[in-house]
């Protein structure tokens, strides 16, 4: 075990990384891959609903690529609205 402590060599602390602070309030970014994963979503259903429009059979892939459209949707959906701390109130 060692008995160093974790501060750098400066004996000063650094600045703590920001880009998951920035990302949070960079609201084009936020719609930017959020709408991306929205529209992924889109593609991966349309590509299952294409397979029975033709008249195949559903299969267990096809509900598994309806169920990852959804997800892919849903966290899309997540990705803008940013729920993250705002179920509590800041102090």
């Amino acid at each position: 075990m060692s008995t160093a402590t974790d501060t750098p060599a400066g004996g000063a602390e650094a600045p703590a990384s920001q880009p998951n602070k920035m990302f949070k309030n960079c609201w084009g970014c936020r719609i930017l891959s959020g709408g991306g994963l929205i529209l992924a979503g889109a593609y991966v259903f349309m590509a299952a609903r294409r397979v029975m429009k033709r008249g195949g059979p559903t299969s267990m892939g096809t509900v598994a690529q309806i169920t990852f459209a959804a997800s892919l949707t849903a966290w899309g959906m997540v990705v803008i609205t940013d729920p993250v701390g705002k179920s509590h109130p800041k102090t």
